[in-house]
């Protein structure tokens, strides 16, 4: 009897432990990943023995793999790639083999690999990145949409995608090197058939299928014919030496687009979460913290390898392709760890007999710390590069672009509109101001974008809304107003900051992306902060409230009372809004510095609108501590005391300038 229940009780066992591993590593802000790698190293072998790497778990990871790969299958989308084909095709297929070159090559040399074939599988795992754990740093931090963030996901998607072709390729290296081009020829030409034969039935035949499945009305037959779909294509695949992943993903792909894709994906997700997590918790199994120890020099070259090179290798490539040097710079440093489909193709090596038991134990090693790592170094990137920013010759050098900066006749406009971002909302505003006859200067450094600017003639300048380089070109001065629509929360800040610091009367008007940024972009200097949700809620407020019958008065009187108050009367959550952690959000990515009120002060018993404090210095008073109290975002009206602790914020230059006010120099 005990042998029967053996399966469910490694299913409870493993299923247990990844919940709370996962809970914990969600708590300390960590990919879920990690928690699953974690808890089956706890319960593995290494760890409390409570499951070994023998049993059934292993036959349901192998299921799990498979959902992994179909429901990637089914969310790729051509279309997203065709926005940035020549980075997302070109670039990427440049790292992988670049990559694989350096990893394998240097594992090579070093006799941490014997033979190439293993060497080059090695490369090819190494090149992989992480889409699960960079997409959810981006969309935490608020940068899915910016240059960076479509960069990373662009080329992460290729890499998925040639996860396939590895995985059909890569298993003929097994070959005796006299017939080993065969081999890989006679591979390429299976997986062709196979495509071409997926072609065609995903064409004429799995379509017809699919809504055959549906006339019956009952979820749980669609949801099985699904799976039956899924891993019966992807054994398919396996009779013919391309793998299970290989097929589960092209099984994707064959319904990708048909009309019910997006039910299907809705009734598998649930089971590919339960699958995969299984999946990665039996990849935990194998980590065995003694043999890490062991080996350690070889894991943290690997490490090395993997960050460093994968670094320095993405970043001149995407340079390469017309990119600034920021935004290089984050796209190198943003997916230089090993992805959690590394651990597939990893797998496949050691089913095939390329990866030894300690060649698999240290590449699954690497890939745990450099998944440990990565969302660290994408928090800490905006820092430094801010900081370095602060030098006009690195700033220009980080924000130089190979293609042309700006359109001719921008240093002779007067008058103008400078609108920073021409993403969604920026294209929108855009057209606005241009229907309505006005002078406009769009900044952007999207190029593609741009190209309905040329053809209308309208003045632009190619470039980072940040930079002071770019701004300064942009004659802000004789400007009448400015809109920052840019979707990058830092950028946002440091663009309004700069933009007033050339000219402190310009009419501002900024997009805010989240509650916590209202006020701090207020105190920062913007004549007017939007946030589009609360927007978007007082105009279908206002719609249904003349619906039931209100006066037009005053539903405008409500509207307006809204907007005047900042959004305050009509915020969720206002206790944690005014928290100390949204402050310190808020000014993410700002030189900060606290200075004390003393005796001697000239500030002492005025209000902050009598001290000037922006106009003579450019300066901004973010906070003002007072008898251990904290008094976030002060007004013009806010009276100066003795002792008060003020949060100023500003550049060098500007901090130097308060300091001298503050002791009466100035």
């Amino acid at each position: 009897m005990a042998g029967k229940l053996t399966l469910i009780v490694e299913l409870v066992t493993v299923l247990g432990a990844a919940t709370v591993g996962g809970h914990l590593a969600n708590r300390l802000g960590q990919p879920l990943l990690l928690g699953y790698l974690l808890a089956g190293a706890v319960v593995g072998p290494a760890g409390l023995k409570l499951i070994t790497t023998e049993g059934n778990i292993q036959v349901l990871a192998e299921i799990g793999v498979a959902l992994l790969l179909f429901v990637l299958g089914v969310e790729f989308s051509f279309k997203d790639l065709l926005r940035l084909k020549t980075i997302a095709f070109g670039g990427t297929t440049l790292q992988i083999l670049l990559t694989t070159l350096l990893g394998g090559g240097l594992t090579y040399l070093t006799g941490w690999v014997d033979s190439i074939p293993k060497a080059i599988f090695l490369g090819a795992v190494l090149s992989l990145s992480s889409t699960a754990v960079v997409l959810k740093s981006l969309i935490e931090r608020n940068e899915v949409q910016t240059t960076h963030g479509q960069v990373m996901l662009a080329i992460l998607i290729v890499q998925d995608l040639a996860l396939g072709v590895m995985l059909a390729v890569l298993p003929a290296l097994t070959q005796p090197p006299e017939t080993i081009g065969l081999a890989i020829g006679f591979a390429v030409f299976k997986a062709s058939l196979f495509l071409v034969g997926a072609l065609l039935a995903g064409r004429w035949f799995i379509p017809w299928l699919i809504r055959w499945m549906a006339q019956s009305e009952s979820q749980e037959l669609f949801l099985l014919g699904i799976l039956v779909l899924c891993l019966g294509i992807a054994l398919l695949a396996s009779s013919l030496g391309l793998g299970i992943a290989m097929g589960a993903f092209v099984a994707g792909l064959m319904i990708s687009n048909v009309e019910y894709a997006d039910h299907a994906l809705d009734r598998i997700l649930p089971m590919r979460d339960v699958f995969s997590t299984l999946f990665f918790t039996s990849i935990g199994l194998l980590i065995d913290p003694a043999f890490l120890l062991q080996n350690s020099r070889e894991l943290l070259g690997l490490v090395a390898i993997s960050m460093l090179g994968k670094a320095a290798i993405v970043t001149p490539v995407v340079r390469l392709f017309g990119y600034s040097l920021k935004t290089s710079l984050m796209v190198g440093l943003g997916i230089n760890q090993i992805g959690e489909f590394s651990f597939v193709l990893a797998s496949v090596a050691q089913a095939q007999g390329l990866f030894s038991s300690r060649l698999y134990g240290l590449a699954i090693g690497t890939t745990a710390i450099t998944l440990l790592i990565t969302p660290f170094t994408l928090k800490s990137i905006p820092y430094w590069l801010t900081w370095l920013e602060q030098w006009p010759l690195i700033d220009a050098i980080l924000h130089s672009n190979r293609l042309s900066h700006q359109w001719n006749g921008t240093e002779k406009l007067t008058g103008h509109v400078v609108v920073a971002g021409y993403g969604r909302v920026g294209k929108t505003l855009v057209r606005m101001l241009y229907f309505q006859g006005y002078q406009i200067l769009v900044i952007d450094n999207n190029e593609a974008a741009l190209q309905t600017l040329r053809e209308r003639n309208i003045p632009y300048l190619f470039g980072d809304a940040s930079s002071q380089i770019v701004l300064e070109k942009a004659n802000l001065a004789t400007a009448k107003a400015m809109a920052i629509t840019l979707p990058d929360p830092l950028a946002t800040r440091l663009t309004l900051k700069r933009a007033l610091s050339l000219a402190p009367d310009l009419d501002i008007t900024v997009r805010a992306h989240v509650n916590s940024e209202i006020d701090s972009l207020y105190q920062l200097g913007a004549q007017e902060v939007v946030q589009p949700e609360f927007e978007a809620a007082l105009e279908m407020g206002a719609h249904l409230l003349l619906k039931l019958g209100d006066s037009t008065f005053d539903v405008q009187q409500m509207v307006h009372r809204y907007r005047s108050g900042r959004y305050r009367d009509i915020l969720p959550e206002r206790a944690e809004y005014w928290g100390a952690s949204n402050l310190e959000l808020a000014l993410e990515g700002l030189q900060r510095n606290w200075y004390v009120v003393q005796a001697d002060s000239p500030l002492l018993g005025r209000t902050l609108a009598q001290a000037q404090v922006r106009r003579l210095t450019g300066a901004t008073v973010m906070a003002i501590e007072r008898n251990k109290k904290l008094y976030r975002y002060p007004t013009g009206d806010a009276l100066l005391e003795l002792g008060d602790r003020l949060l100023v914020v500003g550049n060098d230059k500007e901090h130097r300038a308060f300091l001298a006010l503050l002791e009466g120099n100035l």
